[in-house]
Formats: structure tokens, C-alpha cells, sequence
């Protein structure tokens, strides 16, 4: 089966890296995403991974706890660093050569955010991983995604969650929700459906990369999306709502 795509963008929520822990990394997890990657970069796919920071630390919730905003931002950012470096050991032991960029500059762990060295990175075919979010407070790591995305030319942007999809309402509150098999842009704005948030979804409209949302937690599913088969919910400007 030939390639769908050669270039994509994995985003990684922190709480994905947690498994059925209440906090924190669980090393099962890791290993099974490091494995995936693994599987897929042996087929030739060059991959970038945004990984989130919400398993260790969490802006908004810091901010709602008294502490300033912008502060609790960096220090959410800080932990999206021990993440990515967790998946750079685990890709690393399995024998992918891996690079963890970093917004923030922690030059004795990490090298700094250069976007021409990134995409060499990829065109060597070595895992690069983006840590510390875009370096700015206020903005989550999906708008980074979303900014990475556009940054090095992937084509599609991979968003991996703990649900099959996009629904029309939460279906742990709902178990009549209806999950989309596509959608647009326009429709994910309009209907305020957090996939992911406004600033994320506008970037990929104007950029016009497609978003894809499926369940992490079912074994070889990164494999199924990067080879284009029909899993989750494709976001994209051209996409019927079915």
C-alpha cells in the first residue's frame, strides 16, 4: 500500500501520555506511541510531534488557582519539554533517531526552534519533536500544531485523543451523540465543536492542512492514519458533513 502522505504532524495531548494513571507518564503508553512512530517512519514518512504538557501541568488551571497567567502558561510549557524528552528516550531506544526543538531555549537538553533546521531534521529522516509550545503565553499547544504544521509544510496535522472522533455532543455525557466522518472548517468554527481551539482550526483553514482526530489508545491507529485509511473525523475546507 503506497503512501498517503510523506510529511505529517502528530499532536499529542500530555493527558495521552498518562493512560489510566491520575498523573504523570505511563511508560506502557509511551512505549506503544514510540513503537507506532517507529513503524511508521521505517515505511519512509517523515513525522513532527507536538506534545502538550496537561498530564504534569496546566496553565489555565494554575491561572484559575491564583497564579498569573502568563507565568503558569511557562511553566505548562516547561512541562511539554519532559515529555517530548520522555518520547525522544523511548523512540530513541527503539532505534529512530530523534530531535527535541524547543521554543524556550534549553540548550544543554535540547536544541532551540529553528524552522530550516526542523525540516532538515525531517529530511534526514529523524523524528523531531516540538517542545515548550510556541514560546508565548496564551496560546495551548494545539495553536502550536497548528503554527509547527504550517511551518515545515506538513499535510495533515494528526490530532491524537482519548475519543473515535468528532461528535455533534460529548458522548460520555450523551449516548445518542453522532460522530462525524467529515467536516469543514467552517462548521467546526460555527458550531464552536472543540476539536481543537479557534486559533488551531483558523490556521489549518487558512493553510488549508487537514486535520484528522482519532483515538490514540487503539493499538496501530497512528499506522492506519498516516496510511490514509478512514478513521476518526477529517477536518478539512473541501470536506462534505457526513
Amino acid at each position: 500500500m503506497g503512501l498517503t502522505y510523506q510529511r505529517v504532524l502528530l499532536k499529542l495531548s500530555g493527558e495521552a501520555l498518562m493512560g489510566d494513571l491520575a498523573y504523570g507518564i505511563d511508560s506502557k503508553v509511551v512505549q506503544s506511541i514510540a513503537q507506532e512512530v517507529s513503524d511508521v517512519v521505517a515505511e519512509g514518512v517523515e513525522v513532527a510531534i507536538v506534545v502538550g504538557g496537561g498530564n504534569i501541568f496546566r496553565g489555565i488551571s494554575g491561572a484559575a488557582a491564583g497564579m498569573d497567567r502568563a507565568t503558569a502558561d511557562y511553566i505548562g510549557m516547561i512541562a511539554t519539554v519532559m515529555n517530548a524528552m520522555t518520547l525522544q528516550d523511548a523512540l530513541e531506544q527503539g532505534g529512530v533517531q530523534t530531535r527535541v526543538l524547543t521554543a524556550i531555549e534549553m540548550q544543554e537538553v535540547a536544541e532551540p526552534y529553528i524552522r530550516r533546521r526542523a525540516i532538515r531534521h525531517l529530511e534526514k529522516g529523524r523524528v523531531v519533536i516540538f517542545g515548550a509550545g510556541s514560546g508565548n503565553p496564551f496560546f495551548t499547544t494545539d495553536t502550536t500544531a497548528a503554527l509547527r504544521a504550517a511551518e515545515i509544510n506538513a499535510e495533515v496535522v494528526f490530532k491524537a485523543t482519548k475519543v473515535d472522533g468528532v461528535y455533534d455532543a460529548d458522548p460520555k455525557l450523551n449516548p445518542d451523540a453522532r460522530q462525524y466522518q467529515s467536516i469543514t472548517y467552517s462548521y467546526v468554527l460555527n458550531n464552536d465543536l472543540r476539536v481543537m481551539d479557534t486559533t488551531a482550526i483558523a490556521l489549518c483553514k487558512d493553510n488549508n492542512i487537514p486535520i484528522i482526530v482519532f483515538n490514540l489508545s487503539v493499538p496501530g491507529n497512528i499506522r492506519r492514519a498516516v496510511m490514509g485509511e478512514s478513521i476518526g473525523t477529517i477536518v478539512g475546507g473541501s470536506c462534505e458533513i457526513t
